[in-house]
């Protein structure tokens, strides 16, 4: 937007009013509205008349009792979640904008039928094969043939090591996933070095499970209890179909070893503690620190014969884990391979194992009733293995270069007004804030799509062949990240695609990301007020910023190195300060029997306390003195906080929201919108007052940043 292309120059003081001289009602006497700014005309904005969607709010509420509800109540009420999602949110409805947007991109390659191996053939070919359904059916079972005789001819602890190494895959990024369940027995993260960002490492991540986390198979609570057993029937539906015998039985060992690789596992949250998991293991370490496994037959399978050095992130769960591979027997083990290569290629089989992986993945274990449509699965599976092919398209079409520049610009502001607060800090002293500056000054920033796009030149895309084109693309993908070991560390590289919803802090690389598919309203609309943009998008940008300097992102020096650059006192004012928050999101109550939990989501709650709060001063910075205007009798510091309410408008079906719970480093929506209670300005704002729900004393505000 024109009007947000404005330099930083000097904080000027924040017009705040009280929510009774907003939205209908008239204001108090102490408080009289100020004189509406006349502004020049501009496009009608997606939501609302100013970007918010006013019908969605529930006025009855007091915004100090419940914001979210305040802001989004009536959208909560009338809104259904659609019976192919577990959940839904505002990042679910761009999803389904830019899944309809990609069908198109790809339905047009897929007609165009470009030269053999270039990317819109091979974009054209891939999603052709999945959507021949007749064509999947007729092959029943048999892609399976191949991994299910290997499996079979399996004899010796050596066999075994060497099938487990060759179906590993670099399919985890532990500090950017939602969740660590790989249910390979392990998988390998192949990212920079956290000692040395220079250089590329791999590490060996614990896996191993078919349900979330290892609490589905501990807790002893009914609900865990009755999912066990949906599981062990899952396993045996699954085995029964790809032709075994005896399923009840294999099943019952499945789910016996996945309990004992359970029982090694870490928490969640202790997987996120970056000291404890910075652990690495020379290639003799891993053998006398992890035995067990016939690691010279497994790393030469997995095409890591030659790697000197690993990362042993969650070290005691990868000495458990080799440790089983040593002493289960052989034949339990054999089962459970078998199990999980039908589970893994389920999706790309016969209706009988989609419909059966369906029920137990989507149904039993996150509350789903119906698939998606086919189209719509076909658009994320090539997009899994195209991404950036696609992206090509997707920005080509629906980014245009008005839209980057202006966010760059708010990018370049909001970096600016976290350098102001760090400088108001008077808990910091020089040398930290020294520090935290020149972190600050190396963030890199990526807006709507990378610098380079990835090469698929080498992969095989073979038309009607949706299976063996899933598992070519899986192992493209794994051979594409070895690639990346003994070569020069590529800082540019994007994590997401461009029609990805979302965004993201790479810490080894200290860089943001903003995908363009999330830079659309209600996050960003150009003919939004920019009070608005600032409270959505720029809570998200400022939320990505804060990641560099939140309880992980604090122990990272400027060139993505663990590495302390805080004197003793001001980090334990951090580590005091982040406890209150803590302890404020433990008390959330999300369902009868279970909480938020504070430490495993205390990362992205200091990313939205920090970001909102610098959003909101980057705005007031961007005035550069001129009065805050006031449109349709809501302020602009009303329209921030309702901005950033409603980027988290959402609903859960009860299996989903215990499953986010338990294993998401978010917290659920409501409770990432009511963050506002810990900022000074929204009190003033919406007048919210003691005895109401989520009124904070000044003293218990936290403040962090």
């Amino acid at each position: 937007m024109t009007n947000l292309k404005v330099l930083l120059l000097a904080a000027c003081a924040p017009v705040i009013l009280s929510a009774c001289a907003s939205l209908g009602a008239a204001p108090p006497a102490q408080l009289p509205a100020p004189a509406p700014v006349a502004e020049a005309p501009r496009a009608k904005p997606v939501y609302g008349t100013f970007g918010f969607d006013t019908a969605g709010m529930d006025r009855s509420v007091k915004p100090g009792d419940d914001f979210f509800a305040y802001a989004n109540g009536t959208w909560a009420a009338t809104t259904e979640i659609p019976a192919d999602r577990s959940s839904y949110n505002t990042f679910a409805v761009l999803r389904e904008i830019a899944s309809k947007r990609t069908v198109e991109l790809i339905e047009t390659a897929a007609k165009t039928q470009g030269p053999a191996g270039s990317e819109a053939r091979m974009i054209g070919d891939y999603y052709a094969s999945f959507m021949d359904e007749a064509a999947i059916e007729a092959k029943g079972a048999g892609p399976l043939a191949p991994e299910l005789a290997a499996i079979a001819a399996i004899k010796t602890r050596k066999d075994l090591s060497a099938q487990l190494g060759a179906t590993i895959r670099a399919d985890v990024d532990i500090l950017n996933a939602t969740t660590t369940k790989t249910e390979r027995l392990f998988g390998l993260w192949v990212v920079e070095d956290l000692n040395d960002t220079s250089r590329y490492l791999p590490y060996i991540v614990q896996g191993g499970l078919g349900m979330p986390d290892r609490a589905y198979y501990l807790d002893a609570g009914a609900k865990y209890v009755d999912l066990r057993a949906k599981y062990r029937t899952h396993v045996a539906n699954q085995l029964r179909l790809a032709g075994f015998s005896d399923v009840d039985a294999r099943a019952a060992r499945v789910v016996a070893l996945e309990t004992k690789i359970a029982a090694t596992h870490w928490t969640v949250a202790d997987t996120f503690e970056i000291k404890k998991n910075n652990v690495q293991w020379t290639r003799a370490e891993l053998a006398r620190k992890a035995p067990g496994m016939d690691w010279d037959a497994f790393l030469t399978a997995a095409g890591l014969a030659d790697q000197p050095v690993f990362g042993a992130w969650q070290s005691s769960a990868i000495s458990g884990e080799a440790r089983l591979v040593g002493s289960e027997p052989i034949a339990a083990w054999q089962d459970y391979l078998a199990f999980h290569a039908v589970e893994r290629g389920s999706p790309y089989l016969s209706k009988a194992f989609v419909d059966e992986s369906f029920a137990f993945n989507a149904t039993a274990l996150s509350g789903t009733p119906q698939q998606a449509e086919r189209w719509k699965r076909g658009v994320d599976f090539t997009g899994n293995t195209l991404g950036e092919a696609i992206g090509k398209l997707y920005i080509a079409k629906y980014f245009p270069a008005e839209s980057k520049a202006e966010v760059q610009e708010m990018v370049k502001n909001i970096l600016a007004a976290f350098g102001k607060r760090i400088d108001r800090l008077d808990w910091m002293d020089a040398a930290t804030k020294a520090k935290a500056h020149e972190k600050l000054a190396n963030f890199q920033v990526g807006v709507g799509y990378p610098d380079r796009w990835r090469d698929y030149s080498g992969l095989s895309i073979v038309a009607g062949d949706a299976y063996g084109n899933w598992r070519r693309g899986e192992l493209f993908e794994y051979r594409r990240n070895l690639a990346k070991l003994g070569g020069p560390v590529d800082r540019g590289e994007w994590y997401m695609t461009p029609q990805t919803v979302n965004a993201l802090y790479a810490p080894m690389q200290n860089s943001i990301s903003f995908p363009a598919a999330i830079l659309q309203a209600p996050f960003f609309d150009p003919a939004a007020d920019p009070a608005v943009n600032y409270g959505a998008i720029g809570g998200v940008i400022g939320h990505e910023i804060s990641h560099g300097f939140d309880d992980t992102g604090a122990l990272f020096d400027a060139r993505g190195n663990v590495r302390n650059w805080w004197t003793d006192a001001d980090m334990a004012h951090f580590k005091a300060s982040s406890k209150q928050l803590v302890e404020q999101y433990n008390g959330y109550k999300a369902l009868p029997d279970l909480s938020v939990n504070g430490e495993l989501t205390l990362g992205e709650n200091i990313a939205d306390l920090a970001g909102l709060a610098t959003s909101y001063d980057a705005y007031h910075l961007s005035l550069n003195g001129a009065p805050a205007p006031v449109i349709d009798g809501v302020t602009a510091d009303q329209r921030i906080f309702l901005g950033w309410a409603q980027n988290y408008r959402g609903k859960y079906r009860e299996a989903a929201l215990r499953r986010v719970l338990l294993t998401d480093g978010h917290a659920p929506g409501e409770y990432r919108a009511d963050t506002v209670r810990n900022l000074d300005a929204w009190y003033p704002a919406f007048d919210a007052k003691p005895g109401e729900k989520l009124y904070l004393a000044p003293a218990d505000r936290v403040k962090i940043w």
